[in-house]
């Protein structure tokens, strides 16, 4: 690419309450410039298109590895990590949205909050008693270990949530990376504990029958983690729990 110059046309918010506007930015070419790097040179001279010095773009970073799952946004009308979006290999103008399905915080900063309390309600967490040492684990087979390091990759980066036609703002779905979630920790010897209580947590309102099968999320997760079959697995997995509470009763 030999242009001197990286087009951004940047969707903007000053604060929850206020309205979007659009801003045009240009920044000097760069080889491998990614769109965090764009973001940060535009942050050291926030100038518009025009020649107007406006305040600099807010947008959250951490990793810059597609570890974090932070910096999540729409590029190009495509939900993705920021951190790995390459500039040449981006059409330009490289148009930046903040994810629709999220509070807006400012800018490109939304509040994925709701996909950290999903994680507690269906508690995506191991149980310890205690930080003493009681020895090796139980033993997993090689195909469980290899599932569940699949499945562990998840970094609530919400790219599912965004892209999942059934999860809205006002409604109370949880969404595929809760539900994968239940299926890692179901399937740890020590976290199968808790099993019937992770399950209890997906099958009411806006659990995993309220599941529409788009499959869309599967395609947007940029770690390839396959959340069809978690979804699946947790719907058998309910189904069973449903029959069991039947029985038991």
């Amino acid at each position: 690419m030999n242009q001197k110059t990286i087009k951004l046309k940047i969707k903007r918010q000053d604060n929850p309450r206020s309205k979007s506007y659009w801003q045009e930015f240009e920044v000097p070419y760069k080889p491998l410039s990614n769109v965090i790097s764009c973001l940060q040179d535009i942050q050291k001279e926030p100038v518009t298109k025009g020649n107007i010095t406006v305040n600099p773009v807010t947008w959250d970073s951490n990793c810059l590895e597609e570890v974090c799952g932070s910096c999540t946004m729409i590029i190009n009308g495509r939900v993705r990590q920021a951190c790995t979006a390459l500039i040449d290999n981006i059409e330009q103008p490289v148009v930046l949205e903040p994810m629709t399905k999220f509070p807006i915080v400012r800018d490109l900063q939304v509040d994925r909050t709701r996909m950290f309390r999903a994680l507690k309600k269906v508690k995506a967490w191991v149980d310890i008693d205690g930080s003493h040492d009681i020895g090796e684990g139980p033993t997993m087979s090689d195909s469980v270990r290899a599932t569940r390091y699949t499945l562990s990759e998840c970094m609530t980066c919400g790219c599912c949530l965004e892209a999942c036609p059934q999860y809205t703002k006002d409604n109370s779905f949880l969404g595929a990376a809760a539900f994968s979630q239940v299926r890692l920790f179901n399937m740890h010897p020590t976290g199968a504990m808790e099993k019937e209580e992770r399950l209890e947590a997906v099958m009411g309102k806006g659990g995993v029958a309220d599941c529409g099968n788009a499959q869309v999320c599967v395609e947007v997760c940029p770690k390839k983690i396959p959340l069809t079959d978690s979804i699946a697995d947790i719907g058998r997995q309910t189904s069973l729990q449903l029959l069991k509470n039947l029985l038991m009763k």
